[in-house]
């Protein structure tokens, strides 16, 4: 649920119904985010086509390096729904629940290789309302990355802060895909009196 609920008997467009179809199949659930956003169907459409772009095998970021980065773009961003997903995917993809759960410290834990503390300074960088990227982290990221690369994972960085920014505002809850989605996030909602965000 969320804060605006899109009735039972909302009738989408077959195309919509599709992506809900798939959503089932995968997730065993439709998802609420796809709900919200399938009221505006022609830019539901177009935002599944920029995630699947975002999300292709030839794609030069690592699938584990972009599911760490959403990850951590979604805590920042104070998403419980984007942090539970993106976590689920992460488990999927190889990461180990240890480096999971300590994502929010990656910069101080031997976990993390140099590349993706690179990655994700940038991606914290990009997404802190209070920084700007720097030269230093240009400097990071071209020890690892070529241009192209560059490129994507800015897109990458300003796909999913736009996805849950959106569902952060709309009060979108976790629907308990990963059991160990990190906490920190959901722990400064409560401390800051928003118990709803508990899953």
């Amino acid at each position: 649920m969320s804060i605006i609920a899109t009735p039972s008997g909302h009738k989408f467009p077959w195309y919509v119904k599709l992506f809900f179809w798939n959503q089932k199949r995968k997730y065993g659930a439709i998802l609420e985010p796809a709900r919200l956003w399938g009221r505006s169907p022609k830019v539901f459409a177009t935002l599944a086509s920029l995630y699947g772009a975002f999300d292709r095998s030839s794609s030069p970021l690592e699938p584990a390096l972009r599911t760490l980065v959403t990850v951590r773009v979604s805590q920042i961003n104070w998403c419980p729904f984007c942090v539970d997903i993106n976590s689920a995917t992460a488990l999927k993809r190889g990461i180990s629940d240890e480096k999971l759960s300590c994502l929010a410290g990656y910069a101080d834990s031997d976990l993390y290789s140099d590349k993706e503390k690179a990655a994700l300074a940038y991606a914290e960088a990009v997404t802190y309302s209070d920084r700007q990227v720097s030269d230093e982290n240009f400097g990071a990221l071209r020890s690892h990355f070529n241009d192209d690369a560059i490129i994507e994972l800015t897109g990458l960085i300003g796909f999913q802060n736009m996805s849950s920014k959106f569902n952060a505002a709309l009060g979108v809850k976790a629907q308990g895909f990963c059991a160990i989605a990190p906490q920190p996030v959901m722990d400064n909602l409560k401390e800051e009196g928003r118990d709803d965000a508990a899953t």
